[in-house]
């Protein structure tokens, strides 16, 4: 049936029937640890009791309104979402591209009530911000970008974590209007800044009359350690967005905004048929509550550093491997090869990985995880790991 559709994927040879937890079951049977969730979409895991009920309650009362008319639920998680974050106000759309999208309408708009004829962003090398036109525009990488020309202009590149740059850029473009980056690159590697990196762009924003727009759609909702990784550091963005993990695997973006950048919107300038909708918010809500109530931010600390301990350990020995590096449970182990054929070895063992940046194999397991399936996901991954790099 495959010939049906449209060949955006290369899928692996294997389709899942159910999944509880940190586990996967393909329609033979066999089962899988996931470590992969999607890739950060399923944090509380599969089949998370609370989230199911709330998907069951909510199908059988109202799935869709419009935002023609008030939405209970979205302005339920607009103040939740607000009062963890210190934001103040909430856009909702049905995925992470399409909050970045905001964002960057948000930021264009700031520009021209200022006066700004062609208003710029400043994005960074190696990020990743989307497929849309204008976020895969933003996005710091040629492979995303080639064959989708002409791009779409009022972007301006630095160095990621190169603050001198982003000063120098200041000095000397009176264009930029705001900064968009992401506090950990994802898709470009498992790439942790300095720290101070962010309060360094929180300076640079304020002092030049810039939004400082944090793109939190793969570290936020506890991956970090932190319920947003922001919190690292003593800094409010003035644009925070999200996706990914805040609906579990149900589609939903939000474009979070404060101060200033949350007035600049106004009806009519911006909208979305199906963003906020009874059934994605209410799931969210879900989530956050469990996220906080369970304290699953500190269980990614705790379980980030026994992985990662266990790692260095099991891979002492390997001179293939370059560096493990890591914030909460969101982990990257870069190698001196392409290791992509990793994630089809790993599948054969019954293990769910992904590869980034075409050396880094990502690791990104539920926030649940316990200390004993930690170590199975360590045990299945080590003797991969060595397999791989003796055999090639």
């Amino acid at each position: 049936m495959s010939e049906h559709l449209i060949s955006t994927y290369s899928p692996l040879p294997v389709s899942f029937s159910r999944g509880d937890g940190i586990y996967l079951w393909d329609s033979d049977e066999n089962r899988y640890l996931d470590a992969l969730c999607g890739i950060s979409v399923t944090s509380l895991g599969h089949n998370f009791p609370a989230v199911t009920k709330a998907i069951r309650q909510q199908a059988g009362n109202l799935l869709h309104t419009s935002n023609i008319y008030n939405i209970e639920w979205q302005q339920k998680l607009a103040h939740r979402i607000t009062q963890l974050s210190g934001m103040d106000r909430a856009f909702f759309g049905n995925s992470g591209a399409e909050a970045n999208e905001a964002a960057i309408k948000l930021a264009r708009l700031y520009g021209h009530q200022r006066g700004i004829k062609n208003p710029q962003i400043l994005v960074m090398q190696h990020s990743f911000h989307g497929r849309t036109m204008a976020t895969l525009s933003a996005t710091g990488s040629r492979k995303v970008q080639a064959g989708f020309e002409p791009l779409v202009s009022g972007f301006v590149r630095a160095p990621f974590n190169d603050v001198g740059s982003i000063s120098a850029i200041a000095k000397n473009n009176k264009k930029v209007v705001a900064i968009l980056v992401e506090p950990v690159l994802g898709e470009g590697g498992i790439i942790i800044p300095d720290s101070g990196y962010l309060n360094s762009l929180r300076q640079i924003c304020d002092k030049n009359n810039w939004f400082l727009m944090l793109d939190e759609i793969q570290t936020g909702m506890a991956r970090s350690g932190k319920l947003f990784a922001f919190q690292y550091e003593d800094i409010i963005p003035d644009v925070l967005t999200l996706a990914k993990a805040l609906g579990n695997g149900i589609p939903i973006g939000a474009c979070v905004a404060r101060g200033k950048a949350a007035e600049v919107f106004h009806p009519g300038n911006h909208g979305s048929t199906f963003g906020g909708n009874p059934l994605a918010c209410r799931v969210a809500c879900t989530v956050l509550d469990a996220m906080v109530k369970n304290k699953y931010a500190d269980n990614a600390l705790q379980r980030g550093e026994q992985l990662v301990s266990l790692l260095k350990e099991g891979l002492a020995g390997n001179d293939s491997v370059l560096e493990v590096r890591h914030l909460g449970l969101l982990i990257g182990i870069e190698m001196k090869q392409n290791c992509q054929a990793m994630v089809a070895l790993a599948l054969e063992k019954g293990l769910l990985i992904n590869v980034t940046a075409e050396r880094v194999i990502r690791l990104l397991p539920p926030l649940t995880i316990d200390s004993l399936q930690t170590n199975e996901l360590a045990e299945l991954l080590i003797p991969c790991i060595n397999t791989f790099t003796h055999n090639s």
